[in-house]
């Protein structure tokens, strides 16, 4: 029995994730390599490709959002990703049982007494091949359906229709209104149909090892044991040191445990950290709880920190003492982050 440990199993994803050492690959090739990007507010994208390409820009992401290359749209787990928009047209209805899922559970109670269908069809009407604002799109709805608050009705559409949110939303320092738009209409492309085997695969390669539990937790869909069983003869089987069986694509890079991993700045979110529902491989359990509000600072390939930029300057709040070597790594890499975000490039390091 192959059985990888959490520092292997840390490795491995960071190798995947592009956080080993910075690549010279064009954004939209690794954004395709990532399977999206964690998108809640719009520069979190930026800071993920930052640390994971070699002379990123910021105009790099936001010209493939212009030229609808990378799109913005509720994905994984009911939050708001950038994904390709070749990626977009057929994992997005992969996601729809889990979204109907999401809907019900989010918005169902504000809209009660809605049939759903009646709801998709009647946006699907009212937007036709235009863009509207969420504010919009709600008040139109509420024509119709007067005993609903209209910015309900619009959030429940991003469930049941694929609506995506074009440029400017999602650009660097970009706040305002959402605007919705029907994805084959912006794209003038239909959305394809692809078994979800397709999927387990891009998941292992962005993610693996990992188990159907672990895509479960990334994705927000259910179900997967059976899919993860068929494709059993063509992967790599392996146990982590608690025995719980992960799968793997056979060629896939796992570089060993003692290949070095450098400081990283993590954006909230980021793909690394949400990946797994265990995610012992890079964060200790009991700090886990800090990383749904704050962004994480990684050295040796762990979570060790929090930072935020606050009052235009880099603060990182330690949860243990650095060494010297880590310190310097820390402030040379927090100072390059503070110079792409334009904030004055001294780091604030304090305990947590």
């Amino acid at each position: 029995m192959d059985v990888l440990s959490p520092r292997e199993l840390g490795r491995a994803t960071l190798a995947r994730q592009l956080l080993l050492s910075r690549v010279r690959q064009p954004a939209l090739s690794v954004v395709e390599q990532l399977a999206g990007l964690q998108g809640q507010d719009p520069e979190l994208p930026y800071f993920g490709l930052w640390n994971r390409i070699e002379g990123f820009a910021l105009t790099d992401l936001t010209r493939l959002l212009e030229e609808r290359l990378v799109l913005r749209a509720t994905l994984f787990r009911g939050t708001q990703h950038l994904l390709a928009a070749s990626d977009y047209l057929w994992v997005r209805p992969l996601l729809q049982p889990m979204l109907d899922v999401w809907r019900r559970g989010a918005f169902g109670r504000y809209t009660a007494g809605i049939a759903p269908a009646e709801l998709a069809a009647s946006a699907r009407d009212v937007l036709g091949a235009r863009t509207l604002t969420r504010s919009e799109l709600g008040r139109t709805l509420a024509r119709r359906w007067p005993q609903c608050d209209p910015q309900w009705l619009a959030r429940s559409v991003q469930g049941l229709l694929p609506i995506v949110h074009p440029a400017p939303d999602g650009t660097w320092g970009r706040r305002g209104a959402t605007p919705f738009a029907q994805a084959e209409q912006l794209l003038g492309r239909p959305l394809e149909i692809r078994d979800v085997q397709d999927l387990v695969r891009r998941y292992l390669a962005a993610f693996g090892p990992a188990s159907a539990r672990d895509m479960q937790a990334w994705s927000g869909m259910t179900r997967l044991r059976e899919v993860f069983e068929a494709l059993r003869p063509r992967l790599r089987v392996f146990h982590d040191d608690s025995g719980v069986e992960l799968f793997d694509l056979p060629d896939a890079p796992r570089p060993g445990p003692d290949v070095p991993a450098p400081v990283r700045f993590l954006p909230g979110f980021d793909n690394v950290l949400f990946g797994h529902a265990d995610r012992s491989r890079i964060v200790a359990a009991e700090r886990r709880p800090y990383l749904v509000v704050d962004a994480a600072l990684t050295v040796d390939g762990m979570v060790r920190g929090l930072w935020k930029i606050r009052d235009g300057v880099l603060e990182v709040r330690l949860f243990a003492p650095l060494s010297a070597a880590e310190r310097a790594a820390v402030e040379r890499e927090g100072a390059d982050l503070s110079r792409l975000a334009g904030v004055d490039p001294a780091v604030r390091l304090v305990r947590l």
